[in-house]
């Protein structure tokens, strides 16, 4: 039982007027769901075990062989794979495929000065195509649509991810990247796309210089938002679609898995909808690694269960998040993903009080007199951590109210997060912009 290409189906659902969505697998039964993930995880456990050999040496350890596992229930008898695993093995000793038979491959930055490298069949890059092109329908993007395309292109996946993913739909693409953002500003106003595609914190920059322009982007074609790449909030949420007049729908996927499209919501913004008949998802508490209830934030888990040339087995993503089965209103079948809160890995300890930089960010976006940029600037005192809250006011704020402002923002943390933080309130520009993803924290704490 294999899921339905895009390209093969193009029908009406009732909860999704004029939608074009592969029905038969995004509204498929989760009984049948399940079998299907059952049949495509074995597939995947033989690939894994037979041509990469870190994985055959972890489930040989685990003394599991891929004919062991009989139910879905046996997934957590599978070891997991981390992020440094990649590194460790770096650039291609995780891969599936000999190098010269991959399509693609593209790589991600890391802190240790290796990057991630991952690899792509023909077969993979068609798949990534297809699910991107299901997600950005999903949210409500449609074929013969303009999408407007300033995630970067390069080794980075969001780029070519969304780019073939609107053209596999029918959408016409304007692959501008990142940068250049007045001319992107220009593009927008002229061109008259209805679909952009960026991280959130690049879409506030834009609509900053526009407003500095003179350009009023809520006068755009654009309708559609679709942002990833980074975590984000409900206030943040908000603002972008207050200043672009837009709806911002949330999309969510890491390289190792894939890329964009693992995860992405619908109309509804209910969640974000994870395409399991790919990939089987997991919340684990990061500590103990026993399953959560459902509902119940910790650490989503993935299993790719259709990718041929990086196979992952129970990657731990580090994404703290909360996933729910529950039916969504537009008729989709597969878990809802209930956005992503942090990364376990991101958590800092102040004063005891265990805080993720999402959490601050929800508090600060949308308060009076200060702009949607900032940087938490992170301390060691002993042996807790301190944050230091630099934000930026609006234009036209005068000097003589930011100790007003910081002494709000201060009390406002204080009485939403639970924690003390020094407050610095900056002028409008003095928080560096990203054309990618946003530095939101800068880690001055000694390295052990």
């Amino acid at each position: 039982m294999g899921a339905t290409s895009l390209r093969q189906v193009g029908v009406t659902n009732g909860a999704d007027t004029g939608s074009y969505f592969d029905r038969a697998a995004e509204t498929m039964p989760r009984e049948a769901l399940a079998a299907l993930q059952f049949e495509r995880l074995r597939k995947t456990l033989r690939n894994a075990y037979d041509h990469v050999a870190l994985h055959r040496e972890r489930l040989d350890a685990a003394r599991i062989k891929p004919e062991d596992v009989r139910s879905l229930d046996d997934l957590r008898r599978i070891p997991f794979t981390f992020k440094s695993d990649l590194r460790d093995h770096y650039p291609f000793g995780l891969f599936a495929r000999p190098v010269p038979s991959l399509a693609r491959l593209h790589a991600s930055s890391g802190t240790t000065g290796k990057a991630t490298v991952v690899g792509y069949t023909k077969a993979d890059i068609d798949n990534w195509a297809d699910l991107m092109a299901r997600s950005l329908q999903a949210a409500g993007a449609r074929p013969g649509d303009m999408v407007h395309n300033a995630y970067g292109y390069g080794l980075f996946t969001g780029g070519l991810g969304a780019h073939y993913g609107a053209e596999r739909l029918g959408a016409t693409v304007i692959p501008v990247s990142g940068g250049g953002t007045e001319r992107q500003i220009a593009l927008i106003m002229d061109l008259k796309p209805r679909v952009l595609c960026a991280t959130p914190s690049y879409t506030l920059a834009l609509a900053e210089v526009a407003e500095k322009m003179g350009v009023d982007l809520r006068q755009s074609a654009l309708q559609v938002g679709v942002f990833g790449a980074e975590p984000w909030s409900a206030a943040m949420r908000s603002e972008i679609e207050e200043r672009l007049a837009i709806k911002a729908l949330d999309i969510y996927g890491l390289s190792e898995i894939m890329g964009p499209g693992v995860a992405c919501e619908c109309t509804a913004q209910a969640g974000l909808h994870g395409w399991e008949d790919h990939f089987l998802f997991e919340v684990l508490d990061p500590e103990t690694q026993a399953p959560v209830p459902e509902g119940e934030a910790g650490e989503l888990v993935i299993t790719t269960l259709t990718k041929e040339a990086l196979p992952m087995l129970r990657y731990r993503t580090r994404d703290i998040t909360r996933v729910t089965t529950e039916p969504c209103e537009c008729g989709r079948t597969h878990l809802r993903i209930l956005r992503i809160t942090g990364r376990s890995d991101d958590m800092l300890i102040i004063r005891g009080v265990n805080v993720y930089p999402s959490q601050i960010e929800a508090v600060l976006v949308g308060r009076p007199m200060i702009a949607p940029h900032y940087q938490l600037v992170v301390e060691r005192n002993g042996n807790l951590d301190q944050v230091t809250i630099e934000v930026e006011t609006h234009i036209g704020i005068a000097a003589d109210a930011f100790p007003t402002i910081s002494r709000d923002v201060a009390h406002y943390i204080k009485s939403m997060v639970g924690i003390t933080t020094r407050v610095v309130i900056k002028l409008p520009g003095e928080i560096p912009r990203s054309q990618g993803k946003a530095v939101r924290v800068r880690d001055l704490r000694p390295k052990e």
